[in-house]
This record gives structure tokens, sequence and C-alpha cells, in this order.
């Protein structure tokens, strides 16, 4: 495999510094939404300091809601506590040079305590290290693909938010499914993001038009999990602002609109040991010819995917995406190469993967993978059998499980949660409950547009 471009050590950063051609590091971390938030640092300091030293961030920033303000209710930090810091430990594995950003690269942190340097157990990338670490124990190397797909609109964001984001315009006009003649109208954009991406540490495969006018979808190359999960937060950050430089917009939401498809994020997965995937085996299963592991890990995914939704479908508009005919999953099944399975069997020999389409791409990586790896390995070590492959359309399989259809069920379901207990902790369930009851009071008390167009006149 051929490293990617753009990653630095920290001489490599130095001589940058040296010759003028980075002055910035931005040191950063994701929120529970995903969103990375952090400090612009000059790229002096950040070698004097920053690279051996760390930083602090307020620690509200793992208990605010979308709007940034300090949500009541969490244990972790709040008004009576004073609302203290948390230290940011840089990853120097994560440094890269940012190329859509002038003269500046970029490092992703891990976050722990200031007082016992232990991670906080809140962090979306300290949950995933845990269950990586629990993967080691059982010498299994993860390693994962993210498929995001997105809108891109002719509105620049400032536009989109005077037009309290309707009546938007999208760059294509028509479905473009794999279409050339449409992609090319879009490729302004996704032709520059496939280029910083690719020279900013993150090996790209292509581009495609999606099923939506105006939708892509940018595919990187597979790798261990927690790169991914890195990759997949630095792939939206540089969307987004290569899309704000070019005055146009992009959005993640998985379901922007009534009329059109829903955008997803695809996860792949399988197991590694000493460089060989051990999902490939003997044994078959249904169609697929597959190891015990194997079969094992998709048992125990299945098994808990209900009780773990929160983490795939994370906010109120997550749950729009799954409606029949529409690409996304409506039920809890899996089959081999079936884009109607919620988990869907692709390759063979050593590409044997696991994908899970449940995933929006709203969804916050680190979580998503939290999630996926915890249920596959209890899977494994309980020894959770798989039910039944299934054939043929699952969305009209009236015997097979729905997921859950609304984030106030998926969140009961979680807070309920034994296992999720086990695997996660408790303190890091009740955090996560009172996040996604938080963003569920929100959306109940809002007056939406819906509302207006149906009520207004006529009731």
């Amino acid at each position: 495999m051929i490293a990617p471009r753009g990653m630095l050590s920290l001489e490599d950063l130095c001589e940058q510094v040296n010759s003028d051609s980075i002055d910035t590091v931005l040191v950063v971390f994701t929120d529970l939404y995903g969103r990375f938030m952090g400090k612009r640092f000059d790229a002096r300091f950040f070698l004097d300091q920053v690279a051996s030293g760390g930083t602090h961030c307020c620690d509200y920033l793992l208990t605010v809601d979308m709007e940034m303000t300090p949500v009541p209710g969490y244990q972790y930090s709040n008004w009576e506590k004073g609302y203290g810091d948390f230290h940011l430990t840089a990853d120097l594995k994560t440094l890269r040079v940012a190329t859509w950003l002038e003269k500046t690269a970029l490092c992703i942190c891990d976050i722990s305590n200031e007082q016992t340097e232990s991670a906080v157990p809140f962090s979306p990338r300290a949950m995933l290290r845990k269950q990586i670490e629990n993967a080691d124990q059982l010498n299994f190397n993860p390693f994962a693909g993210s498929e995001l797909e997105y809108y891109l609109f002719e509105n620049s964001y400032r536009e989109a938010s005077q037009e309290h984001y309707s009546q938007l315009t999208p760059v294509g006009w028509y479905i473009e499914d794999y279409h050339m003649l449409q992609g090319a109208r879009e490729e302004f954009f996704n032709g520059a993001v496939r280029r910083h991406l690719s020279q900013s540490g993150i090996t790209v495969e292509c581009t495609k038009g999606e099923w939506g006018e105006g939708q892509h979808e940018l595919n990187v190359r597979y790798c261990d999990v927690l790169t991914m999960a890195d990759n997949h937060s630095v792939y939206k950050q540089c969307l987004k602002e290569v899309a704000d430089q070019l005055g146009v917009s992009v959005t993640f939401m998985a379901k922007y609109s009534d009329e059109h498809a829903g955008s997803s994020s695809h996860i792949h997965l399988s197991l590694w040991q000493q460089d060989k995937n051990i999902f490939p085996g003997d044994e078959q299963l249904g169609p697929v010819k597959c190891s015990d592991t194997f079969r094992w890990f998709l048992g125990g995914w299945l098994a808990h995917a209900s009780e773990m939704m929160v983490f795939y479908a994370p906010n109120v508009n997550s749950y729009k995406r799954y409606q029949s005919g529409s690409w996304a999953p409506t039920r809890l099944a899996w089959s081999n190469d079936n884009r109607t399975a919620g988990f869907r069997i692709v390759g063979s020999g050593q590409s044997l993967r696991i994908e899970c389409r449940i995933p929006g791409a709203d969804c916050n990586p680190y979580l998503a993978y939290t999630a996926a790896l915890a249920s596959g390995l209890d899977g494994i070590v309980n020894k959770i059998e798989p039910p039944d492959a299934h054939h043929g359309d699952v969305y009209v399989a009236d015997d097979i499980p729905e997921v859950p259809r609304s984030l106030a069920e998926a969140t009961k379901l979680f807070e309920n949660s034994e296992f999720a207990k086990k695997a996660l902790g408790n303190n890091v369930v009740e955090h996560y409950t009172h996040f996604f009851k938080t963003e569920q009071a929100c959306y109940d008390k809002a007056v939406t547009d819906w509302e207006r167009r149906r009520y207004f006149e006529r009731i």
C-alpha cells in the first residue's frame, strides 16, 4: 500500500516552518456531534510547547448543544463545578498538511483529565480507543472504510442561512448516479477536494454521482479503524471549508429533503491478524465462505444494532432516512451483496468484509465505529450466531425486525441496554443518554415549516 502524501513528522514540520511554508497548526478534537473543536497555534509555538506539552480547552465542549449552549444536567461538567479545563495531547501520528488552508497543518488530539491525566471516558476518540484495545487483547486489528455521501448546492452557506435553508439550488438538476456528464459539472468542487485530501494524508479512491440531484460520494481507502475515523473527520472538515471558499455549500444531513434520497455513511469492517484478513475461511454461512470469527462478529453486530442505534443515527433527522425503496435500510437483516439489507456482505477471500448500511452521513465516526466494534467483539466472545441470510427484497420482509424509527425510541433502547453499560460504562451511557434526550427535547418544542404549511390556514 502506497503511503499517503501530506503526513508530517515533527522534523518535516520544522523544515516547513523554517522555509515559511507553514505558519499555523490546527489542534483539534471532535465534540459529541463530530464537529472539530480546538485552537489555531502559531507553528513555532506548536513546535516549542504544544507538540510535547499539549494544551487545554474548556470541558463544557463535551456538554454543549449544537448552538454551543451549556446544557444543565451533566454530571461531568456543569455550572456547579465551574466548567474547568481538560487537557489536549497531540497525537503526532495525525500531523498533516491541510492543503486547503494557506500555510496550515492539522493535528488531532486525545482528551484527558487535567489532574489525573486519565482519558476522559466520554470523549469519542477515547471511546474508540477503548474498543481497539479490547480488539488487541483478542489479537485482532480492525480495518475500516467509510463511504460518505453529501449534497452540493450553488448557494453559499451564508446565503443558505439567510434563506433558512429552503429553496436551495443543487448543483445538479437530475439524478446522477454514476453519471459522468452530470458529475463533470461538479468537478470544480469534487476534483478540488479529491486533490486536497490526497495531498493531506488521506488516500482517495474515487468520486461518483449518487442517487440525488447534486448528490455525490467520495470514497477513501480503507485503513486501521482509528485512522479511518480520523480521516472521516478531516474529510468532512475539508469539504465544508472548500465549499465555503468556493461560495457553495455542502451538507451531510442524513435527509435534507423529503423529496430526495438521504445521505449515508456506509461503514466497512474486517478483522486482521499479522497483516491478513481473518474473515475468510472454510465454513459455509449461507452464500458466504467465511471463518467462525466472521460469523460471530456479524452475529454480535446484528444482535446489538438496535440498542446501539443512537451511535449510527444520532440526530432527529437521521431517522427520516429509513424509508422503503430509498437505498437506506429499514430492517435488521444481512445478505450477500444486497443493497436492501442493513448488513451487506461484500468481497471474497482477503477482501471479505461487512458493510453496515445503517449509519447516515451525519454520524460521528468515532461513535459509529465504537458501537460496531463493541457489538462485533461481544459476538466473538459470546459466539453469537447471526440469523439466516436473507434472499430478495428486505424492504418487504415483514418477519424481520425493523430498525428503530425515531431518536426517542433509540435513546430509550440505549439507556436501558445492559450490553451498552457493560461495553461502554454506566457513566458513558448516562452522559450520552442525556445528550440524545437534550437533542430530542430541542426538536419537540420547535415549530417546523411542515406544521405551518399544514395547519396555518386550514386547521
